[in-house]
């Protein structure tokens, strides 16, 4: 009964096999308005964050119009090397009925493997920077593409690679269904779809964040008691898996290590290890072997991690939207989530800025009773800005708010 949601999409048997082995009871909204459309080989344009189910949504149309030895008949862009191995490993699951071959093309790693995959690959899923390296040897033919994805379409905007997709766009056949997926749809995303789209057709679906799920928290802390505060919050609280965020390579190395060395099971990811590191970090969280992720904003982009029961943001995002997007890691799925603000003078000027940009209502907490932990790892302190005047005694709320 369960498979007879997705065969009413009209997904071909090879991969309802698949999706039923991989316990898939449901479509999600995003599956239930595009595979259709998909399927049809219309033109889509789908608003659809991280984790709402958009790469089977992709997959069911790439699978069913691609053939075994045929050359890349489908290439998936992505702004990332872990979603690109995460799209991947995906496809691999959804094919292995029509036995495709399935590569992943990204930089960090040795080209020289790639140029083999390449010769025998049925679809390509990659990033920018090294698709276009590919291009420019020579090494790989897009003429005979049918489906082109743009995977967080404005991820990839916003890390500068709109060059970089608009030259690999060209390189593909103009005969081709084009699929963009992206969580917002801006104007620099308009503008894209317009030039390089036919007659698009434009989805979305309702945040995949539950807010009634979602709980938000701060608390106001001494900056030499604030990674004391993360320890005692972490030892205490109920919770699954556990992301925290920072805002530079270097906090996330000082907070992993120093949890570690505190007795929390930690791991840290950012744009600083080599790939293999990263690849190995993701399977350890995943598998919770550790529960506690620390992480910047570049490193989690297009993670997709189910089970994260809290968000930790020891560092307050420069940017208001990454505030939305880090928080949206959690309360997934009908699922109770929780992010906690941990607010020391460094952090005012964000946390405010957030309050102003959006409508989110934020409780402040009483600060525990803690205990002073040791640090053993130390990074060099940076000049504190200045925090606003009487905030400690705020009982106002702004935009949405945030309230005592």
């Amino acid at each position: 009964m369960k498979m007879e949601y997705f065969r009413e999409l009209g997904i071909i048997e090879p991969i309802l096999k698949s999706i039923e082995e991989e316990g898939f009871e449901k479509p999600t909204e995003i599956q239930e308005k595009s595979i259709p459309l998909i399927l049809d080989e219309r033109d889509v344009i789908a608003g659809a964050a991280t984790g709402s189910g958009k790469t089977l949504a992709f997959a069911s149309g790439i699978i069913k119009n691609s053939e075994k030895g045929k050359g890349i008949q489908a290439l998936v862009l992505t702004p990332t090397r872990e979603l690109a191995e995460q799209v991947a490993d995906a496809l691999k699951k959804f094919s292995r009925y029509k036995h495709l071959t399935v590569t992943a093309i990204y930089g960090g790693v040795s080209i020289n493997p790639q140029f083999r995959q390449l010769r025998t690959a049925d679809i390509v899923v990659g990033t920018p920077g090294r698709i276009l390296d590919h291009v420019g040897r020579n090494s790989v033919d897009f003429s005979n593409v049918k489906t082109l994805v743009l995977d967080e379409a404005d991820r990839m905007l916003d890390m500068g690679f709109i060059d970089d997709v608009e030259k690999i766009i060209k390189q593909c056949s103009r005969e081709r269904q084009t699929l963009l997926f992206s969580a917002t749809i801006s104007d620099d995303i308009a503008r894209l779809a317009h030039r390089y789209m036919k007659d698009s057709v434009e989805v979305s679906a309702e945040s995949y964040v539950d807010p009634k799920k979602l709980t938000q928290v701060c608390y106001d802390i001494a900056d030499n008691l604030k990674f004391s505060l993360l320890v005692n919050l972490l030892k205490h609280e109920k919770a699954g898996l556990v992301m925290v965020f920072c805002n530079t390579r270097k906090n996330v190395d000082f907070v992993a290590n120093n949890l570690k060395s505190a007795g929390v099971d930690a791991m840290a990811i950012h744009g600083g290890f080599s790939q293999d590191k990263r690849t190995r970090t993701m399977k350890h969280f995943n598998s919770q072997k550790v529960y506690v992720l620390v992480c910047t904003d570049v490193a989690s982009r297009g993670l997709d991690i189910p089970g994260v029961s809290h968000v930790y943001n020891y560092d307050m995002p420069k940017e208001s939207k990454q505030y939305l997007h880090r928080i949206g890691r959690t309360a997934r799925a009908g699922q109770e989530g929780k992010a906690i603000n941990i607010l020391a003078r460094r952090d005012y000027d964000n946390f405010m800025r957030v309050l102003r940009d959006y409508e989110v209502d934020v409780i402040k907490e009483q600060t525990p009773y803690i205990e002073r932990v040791r640090i053993g790892w130390r990074e060099t302190p940076k000049r504190w800005s200045e925090k606003p005047k009487n905030f400690r005694n705020q009982n106002r709320r702004y935009g949405g708010g945030y309230r005592t």
